[in-house]
């Protein structure tokens, strides 16, 4: 009987370890698409229902025809790189120059650096072989158009890199508008600062979701916010200022997540309330 009993234990327990293995492992290879409706007064009416969809901690991670494939049914009209294309661990140009050539077939591509690019010798060459596919946007500001009307679109280089300061550049580039400001940077623990000025939208990353994500509680770890990061995943808002934070598609110190999939996020603009909106 007590063998019986610990043959029913063990086998149970068994059971239970091979389906989280199972679970872990379809979770870490299929893509989950989350969608914002983000709607607010300055937004220009004619830039109603821009989608842009923003790609975020690729580190290398070659999903195959799976990304491409979901950009694709997506149609947005601009997609984003918010930092970490390439993984300083186990850099490799070809994957990241790849994804980026496919993906600016679909729409036009901006990117900001992540802490990663910023660790690794081969950052010019990968900035000058992807160059003809997408628009660095570190330190810069740019106009998304439509009709008389206009977006501010800027981007911050990663505090990583010997010559970025944030303040600065962010207090240059805010200087002299009132439109709205959407905002690429990789670091979602700057919040407070983005909220300072102004910023009406920020896309981020870094945080990985947290990369194990416990029920009720959130993502347990994140870089540079420590354990139960304020900032690990979804969207934030504070006065002026939204952020949504991806929870990123790759993976890099730690080879596998809990709970918490890759994630691609679109991002749809609306100046008035999106449709079938209660």
């Amino acid at each position: 009987m007590n063998w019986l009993k610990k043959h029913t234990i063990f086998s149970s327990l068994l059971v239970f370890i091979l389906l989280l293995i199972g679970w872990i492992t379809w979770d870490n290879k299929h893509i989950e698409t989350t969608v914002y409706n983000i709607e607010d007064t300055k937004i220009p009416a004619s830039l109603n229902g821009f989608t842009i969809a923003q790609v975020s901690d690729l580190h290398n991670k070659d999903w195959g025809d799976q990304l491409i494939d979901r950009l694709t049914e997506a149609k947005p009209d601009l997609i984003v790189v918010t930092g970490d294309l390439i993984d300083s661990r186990k850099t490799d140009l070809p994957t990241a120059i790849t994804f980026i050539n496919e993906a600016s077939t679909i729409a036009p591509i901006y990117y900001v650096t992540g802490n990663h690019e910023a660790r690794i010798a081969e950052y010019e060459e990968l900035i000058e072989s992807t160059s003809d596919s997408v628009i660095l946007l570190d330190n810069q500001q740019t106009v998304l158009e439509a009709g008389n009307d206009d977006v501010r679109l800027i981007g911050l280089q990663d505090p990583s890199f010997p010559t970025a300061d944030t303040e600065t550049h962010l207090q240059h580039l805010t200087d002299d508008y009132d439109g709205y400001t959407l905002l690429l940077s990789h670091r979602p623990e700057l919040f407070e600062t983005y909220e300072r000025y102004h910023i009406d939208l920020v896309l981020s990353g870094h945080a990985h979701g947290g990369q194990f994500r416990l029920p009720f509680i959130g993502g347990l770890v994140a870089p540079n916010q420590g354990f139960f990061p304020t900032y690990s995943a979804g969207l934030y808002a504070e006065g002026e200022t939204t952020m949504i934070v991806s929870r990123g598609l790759g993976n890099s110190l730690f080879p596998f997540r809990v709970n918490n999939p890759p994630e691609l996020v679109i991002i749809n603009l609306f100046k008035e309330a999106f449709p079938n909106q209660e």
